[in-house]
């Protein structure tokens, strides 16, 4: 869905929250609390006491990749200047990129893709040659080969994704979570899973104090669609069986299960088992590999009771997974508020909670 707002570009998070001011930490960000269409106001730290014991959090604790990396065109000295992100690493050991055209500011903008067999250089003596698109006919997104180690590289000379509403370039922690864990085979995130952010040791430590079960799966975010707000292509993930075996009981115990970011939604509604939960039937069960689900309000949501995530571009394709857990009334309700109030949008800043509304039967598709 679309959304019929207007976001300021003055609305928008340049800096994370703990350089807006002395004294400030990640945890310094409004909430946005929506049930229904009824919305409230708070600071993400009164988290817990809008959850409540028996509910799961479900976050997603891939690490952020520096994956982005300066090169030159051609396979020769004297090629033109562009900026390779690594998305995913497909099986076959290729990745699928998206060359960008550097901007003076320090951000980038788009630029085509290919032809195939074109040769990037990249530092250390590097080389990528794209092969081809990752989707049939499409342009932004290509696999390609590199002749090297490309998470080394990334260790060496790769610094994070940035785009050009930020003020400037952060360091790579900035954009890990308190739930980030390191992948045996070097693989991670190209953008930072930014539900999580605000979260800190102590805020976990208060939730789980209140009984509320944090319960962790692994989806690898690729390079998202920053200007055409393209859904988002396939990607690898894995639910272990004891995340699984926490949501299935919460869920016959009455508790709701919320997840922490859209990809913590695609990773989990992918290990659905069954035919659907209007019957009763289907449970979530452990897997592991490559999801193409595109969470729409005509799928639906089969075990996710409520969202915790940040604020979308109107446009933005995300929209429609959250449609599909809050339905649109509810979700054009907040997005009003939001730019009302003030809140910030992007990586850095503010998020929404979407609860059932109080008392409501859940009525998954």
């Amino acid at each position: 869905m679309a959304l019929a707002v207007r976001v300021p570009r003055e609305l928008s998070a340049r800096v994370p929250a703990e350089q807006r001011g002395p004294g400030r930490g990640r945890d310094d960000v409004r909430l946005l609390v929506s049930r229904g269409t009824a919305v409230s106001h708070h600071s993400f730290r009164e988290l817990p006491a809008l959850l409540r014991a028996g509910d799961v959090l479900v976050v997603n604790t891939s690490t952020t990749l520096a994956a982005a990396v300066d090169g030159r065109l051609g396979p020769e000295p004297g090629g033109g200047p562009v900026v390779v992100h690594f998305s995913t690493r497909g099986d076959d050991g290729r990745w699928a990129v998206e060359l960008r055209a550097p901007e003076p500011s320090g951000g980038t903008r788009p630029r085509g893709g290919g032809p195939p067999g074109m040769v990037v250089r990249l530092p250390g003596g590097a080389r990528l040659v794209l092969a081809e698109p990752l989707v049939p006919g499409g342009g932004r997104l290509w696999w390609a080969r590199v002749n090297v180690d490309v998470p080394g590289l990334l260790g060496r000379y790769g610094r994070p994704i940035r785009y050009g509403y930020t003020d400037r370039d952060q360091p790579l922690s900035a954009y890990r979570t308190v739930f980030a864990r390191p992948s045996p085979d070097g693989s991670g995130s190209a953008e930072m899973p930014s539900a999580g952010r605000p979260f800190t040791a102590r805020l976990v430590a208060e939730l789980a104090g209140r009984g509320v079960r944090i319960a962790p799966l692994c989806l690898h975010t690729g390079v998202a669609s920053a200007e055409a707000h393209e859904p988002p292509y396939p990607e690898r993930f894995e639910v272990p069986a004891a995340t699984a075996a926490l949501v299935n009981a919460a869920r016959a115990g009455g508790g709701r299960v919320i997840a922490v970011g859209t990809t913590a939604v695609r990773a989990l509604e992918s290990a659905v088992a069954g035919p659907s939960r209007r019957t009763g039937a289907g449970s979530v069960r452990a897997v592991a590999g490559w999801t193409d689900l595109v969470v729409t309000p005509a799928r639906g949501v089969r075990v996710v009771d409520g969202l915790l995530t940040g604020l979308h571009e109107p446009e933005a394709s995300h929209l429609l997974m959250l449609e599909a857990v809050a339905g649109g009334p509810a979700l054009r309700s907040a997005y009003a508020a939001a730019v009302r109030e003030r809140y910030l949008w992007h990586e850095f800043g503010d998020l929404h909670l979407l609860l059932p509304e109080e008392g409501a039967h859940r009525t998954h598709c």
